[in-house]
């Protein structure tokens, strides 16, 4: 029991929640770049560009069918090789960026699909652009569909930055993993702190996608 209790001293605490940050700011980053690019990449997908959309679509259903540990693998050790040198933390971000971007893309397409036709037609006939109705009209109906598998989609990626553990990235997990190398019989209470943390931080998560939805459906 005692050994338990040291397990959780200040040092180790201290540790864990610096590596807690740096797991946060890699999820926040890859989030909000990965939702830009995935809205980006569904669209275009969907509006079956000429050439364009297929290109995408095939990017997007290659990266899909492959493993995030491979793609992090390459942006850390291959890019190297091409002369493209990027630090730890940003090779993390941008393997995660990369593998939620085609993810979301498939949701972002999926939702635009689910809006009525005759929302776009309607738009169409009133003067708008294809872009400006698709714009306007289309996309917030179809985010307020997406809210649900989005959320989801993020939840996993901030599950997901642990694997960054593999290219040495300091966050919590790798953190965790120092100290009961140090010492054996903390090993189950930093796989219970772990636990804790990421249920907190994915928790706050659903809470504010439940607020967000129940304010859009107002």
């Amino acid at each position: 029991m005692q050994d338990f209790i040291n397990a959780y001293s200040w040092v180790n605490i201290h540790f864990l929640l610096k590596g807690f940050w740096i797991t946060i700011e890699v999820a926040v980053v890859s989030v909000i770049l990965s939702f830009i690019f995935g809205s980006l990449l569904g669209t275009v997908r969907y509006m079956k560009i000429p050439f364009l959309s297929k290109i995408v679509g095939l990017f997007i259903d290659i990266v899909r069918n492959l493993p995030l540990l491979l793609i992090i693998f390459f942006t850390y050790f291959a890019l190297p090789k091409l002369n493209i040198h990027m630090g730890i933390m940003t090779s993390a971000i941008f393997g995660l960026t990369i593998f939620e971007s085609a993810m979301l893309a498939e949701i972002v397409r999926a939702g635009i699909v689910g809006v009525p036709k005759g929302q776009l037609e309607g738009a169409l006939s009133n003067g708008m652009t294809f872009k400006q109705a698709l714009w306007h009209i289309v996309l917030p109906q179809a985010y307020k569909k997406m809210i649900p598998p989005i959320v989801s989609q993020f939840i996993s990626l901030i599950k997901d930055t642990s694997l960054a553990t593999i290219i040495v990235l300091p966050e919590v997990t790798y953190r965790a993993q120092i100290i009961y190398a140090q010492n054996s019989k903390a090993i189950i209470p930093m796989f219970l702190a772990l636990a804790v943390l990421y249920f907190v931080l994915n928790y706050a998560l659903s809470i504010a996608a439940r607020m967000i939805d129940r304010r859009m459906r107002a």
